[in-house]
């Protein structure tokens, strides 16, 4: 990388690797750090067993920022980095957590797996599913702990609620509806433009096809431009699949249909505005709604999960206004049981549990299979949307048989680059 981003010092990046034993403090570089990555460093830093030992970033800008808020934070000032692969180099790195676009999580996740490092990984936690794939393979391959950031898995509230659908408080689990209905922006037009001063963009592009500069396609924008991000369905809608199958206590669907397109904005957005998909098992059936061009909730939330049993409904949600996290009711529709909402939100706890496996070597709350298997529900839905059509899936071989144009969206174009991940 160009000198004019902060190196570490020989001496650390020279350093020779080690376990981590129960009295030391795992040592995490934060890959990203604008948005999810500045909170995933307070979280870490919230952690006693933990330290965020370096920033990784390619925008000099953002790095100096984020750098200097969590200096006059915690007192503490982790090294800067331009190039991630400084991080991977450096044996004092226990873990990383990886925050960058959807488009670099896979990639660098592989990257950090093979150069020894746990992994704390955004949803989705590949931009496809073949790449979703690869990492699961990493993880085994090279014995790494990689957790799925899907905060609910940890959170005490949703914990509860799964509890209750599968102890059998409504029955017999028969369906899930999950939903993400928040209200987005219309981004506008905007032409290509020269790369802001202090940006290494081809970094930040990395092994995806190459596009030109646009602030459309760059900070978070990029999650309406397919070549970087997977819409809101891969963004917040993540969260409810995965919420949805773990209820359910499905893992891969048979058939997947519905439709999804721009029905509001218009604007540079490639992504669907609108997406409904239907996901189909033995016996059980997922439901999955997202407008994210209306302000109008449903059941009152507009993020949330509705479990339908033969006996009666469990719903996880946020209510503006109350303090309920999730709410149960019984066949005739009457509130039995309200569950409140977590101190936390469940982030700091899921933070935690990942730094404790990191040092048991125990299995994380959402382990890097069990991520994937709800971002590839997200991929699904998207490739649905994409085609226009509906789907079949084929769980051993990770494909969609018979239908070339929504197979070759398993997996995507690369161009030449250091971060394109072959094989495990």
């Amino acid at each position: 990388m160009k000198r004019r981003y902060f190196l570490m010092s020989g001496a650390m990046a020279a350093a020779r690797s080690r376990a981590v034993a129960a009295s030391d403090k795992v040592n995490v570089a934060i890959i990203g750090v604008r948005g999810r990555g500045k909170a995933l460093a307070n979280e870490f830093a919230g952690v006693a067993e933990a330290r965020v030992a370096a920033f990784v970033d390619v925008d000099e800008t953002v790095l100096r920022q984020v750098s200097a808020g969590y200096e006059k934070k915690w007192g503490a000032k982790p090294a800067l980095l331009g190039d991630m692969r400084r991080v991977f180099e450096d044996k004092r790195i226990d873990a990383v957590a990886m925050a960058t676009p959807d488009h670099w999580h896979a990639p660098a996740a592989i990257l950090a797996c093979q150069a020894g490092k746990d992994v704390y990984v955004e949803k989705p936690c590949s931009h496809n599913i073949r790449e979703g794939k690869l990492l699961v393979e990493a993880s085994r391959k090279y014995k790494r702990i990689v957790q799925h950031g899907t905060q609910a898995r940890s959170r005490a509230s949703t914990m509860k609620a799964m509890e209750l659908v599968h102890s059998g408080a409504i029955g017999k689990v028969l369906m899930a509806k999950a939903w993400d209905v928040q209200k987005r922006e219309d981004i506008g037009k905007r032409a290509d433009s020269p790369v802001p001063a202090g940006v290494d963009y081809d970094t930040w592009v990395g092994p995806a096809e190459w596009m030109p500069f646009n602030e459309n396609r760059f900070h978070y924008k990029w999650h309406w431009n397919w070549n970087f991000g997977t819409g809101d369905v891969g963004n917040d809608g993540a969260h409810q699949m995965d919420q949805a199958r773990w209820a359910l206590g499905v893992d891969y669907p048979a058939e997947v249909s519905g439709m999804g397109r721009k029905l509001f904005f218009e604007d540079d957005q490639v992504t669907p505005d609108t997406v409904v998909a239907t996901f189909s098992y033995p016996g059980k059936v997922l439901m999955f709604e997202m407008r994210i061009w209306n302000p109008y909730r449903m059941e009152g939330v507009d993020n949330g999960v509705a479990v339908y049993g033969s006996d009666g409904m469990i719903q996880v949600g946020r209510w503006v206004g109350e303090t309920a996290s999730f709410k149960v009711f019984d066949k005739a529709g009457k509130v039995v049981q309200v569950g409140q909402k977590d101190l936390d939100g469940g982030g700091e706890s899921h933070v935690a549990n990942f730094v404790s496996c990191v040092k048991s070597r125990q299995k994380p709350n959402a382990e890097i299979e069990t991520g994937f298997q709800s971002a590839l529900h997200c991929h699904l839905a998207n490739i649905v949307a994409r085609t226009g059509r509906t789907v079949k899936f084929d769980a051993a071989t990770m494909s969609i048989p018979g239908d070339a144009e929504a197979n070759a969206l398993t997996g995507r174009k690369y161009r030449k680059h250091w971060g394109t991940p072959g094989k495990a």
